[in-house]
């Protein structure tokens, strides 16, 4: 019977296989440039939108994966562990995730890039990444009524919507053309501006 890896194999190969994946991940994102804090800002400033580029590839690539392992029976989607929503709590975490990746400039993964890399803002956000998760592990009990708030259970976009997985894969893959499409454009337009700044620059020293 098809099912996640993690379920076919002992746990020693597929711990392997993690490690290696998340190894490949970082080396990725580093030869993408996004252990750099500048480049992960330039996405805010909408200055450098590499972020988008990189990580909305990443999610269709995954995406298409695990529609096509489905569709051809090597993965069996029900056996597939969805995370469980928690809606409140879940927009207040994500709003504290953005405010600390605006200001660090950098986000778990890609701390971890930039500390493996011999950055000192990476090692500053993993120190204060774990600071952060001890210290909510010993607040954790006065929290739980919270963290538990708002349960809507394992929540996907097809199910939400009401609409075929195929649809939902079909849409996303456009939303995602038509995003590379206008970062494209964007980024152009910024590096003319930046083109005719240096011009206008040199020519006024001449």
């Amino acid at each position: 019977m098809s099912a996640p890896w993690s379920e076919i194999s002992s746990t020693g190969p597929a711990l392997a296989t993690a490690a290696g994946i998340g190894v490949l991940f970082g080396a990725a994102l580093e030869r993408a440039g996004l252990g750099s804090a500048r480049k992960l800002v330039g996405q805010f400033y909408g200055t450098d939108l590499t972020v988008f580029k990189v990580m909305f590839s990443a999610i269709i690539v995954a995406m298409l994966g695990v529609f096509w392992l489905g569709r051809l029976g090597i993965l069996d989607l029900q056996r597939v562990d969805v995370p469980e929503t928690w809606l409140v709590p879940q927009l207040v975490g994500g709003t504290v995730f953005g405010a600390g990746m605006a200001t660090a400039g950098l986000c778990p993964g890609t701390s971890c890039v930039a500390a493996a890399s011999g950055r000192g803002d990476g090692l500053a956000v993993l120190a204060g990444i774990f600071g952060g998760v001890l210290a909510t592990g010993l607040a954790f009990a006065p929290l739980r009524g919270f963290y538990e708030a708002t349960a809507r259970g394992p929540v996907t976009l097809p199910a939400w919507l009401g609409v075929p997985y195929g649809a939902v894969v079909l849409a996303v893959v456009a939303v995602a053309l038509v995003g590379f499409r206008v970062a494209e454009r964007i980024e152009g337009r910024i590096e003319e501006r930046i083109e005719g700044q240096i011009e206008g620059q040199i020519e006024g020293r001449s």
